[in-house]
C-alpha cells in the first residue's frame, strides 16, 4: 500500500493516523517532492476509476492561473489535464491510497481510508 501525501494537509495526517492505528503496512510518498509522472497519474486514475478532473483541486492558485474551471472535461482534453497535474502536483487531490490488490481511493474520509484497508 502506498499513500500520496502532503504533510501540511490535515486530511493526510488523519489518514496516516488511522493507518497507523490499524497497523497497516504502507509506504509514504510526499508527492510534492517526489512528483508522479504522467504515466503514474494515468495508472492511479485507472485504479481509482476516475478522470483527471475528478482528482483536481480546482480551488488552488495554480488552477485559477491555468483557468482549469473553463477547461473541457472530455476525452479529447484528458491528456491536457494529466499534463497539468504532473506539472503542478499541488493540484492533485490528497491523500491517494493505492492498495495492494490494484485498487485505489482518495482517502479524504475515515470511511475511504478503511475501504483501502479492506483491500
Amino acid at each position: 500500500m502506498e499513500i500520496w501525501i502532503n504533510p501540511a494537509c490535515s486530511k493526510c495526517r488523519s489518514a496516516l493516523t488511522l493507518l497507523d492505528a490499524e497497523g497497516a503496512d504502507y509506504t509514504v510518498r510526499r508527492y510534492l517532492e517526489d512528483v508522479p509522472s504522467e504515466d503514474e497519474i494515468r495508472g492511479v486514475l485507472e485504479r481509482l476509476g476516475l478522470e483527471p478532473w475528478d482528482i483536481t483541486r480546482t480551488g488552488e492558485a495554480d488552477a485559477k492561473e491555468l483557468g482549469l474551471k473553463e477547461w473541457p472535461r472530455d476525452a479529447a482534453s484528458r491528456e491536457r489535464w494529466i499534463t497539468a497535474l504532473a506539472e503542478h502536483p499541488k493540484l492533485i487531490q490528497r491523500p491517494i491510497i493505492t492498495a495492494d490488490d490494484g485498487t485505489a481511493v482518495v482517502g479524504r474520509t475515515d470511511e475511504a481510508v478503511r475501504d483501502a484497508l479492506s483491500h
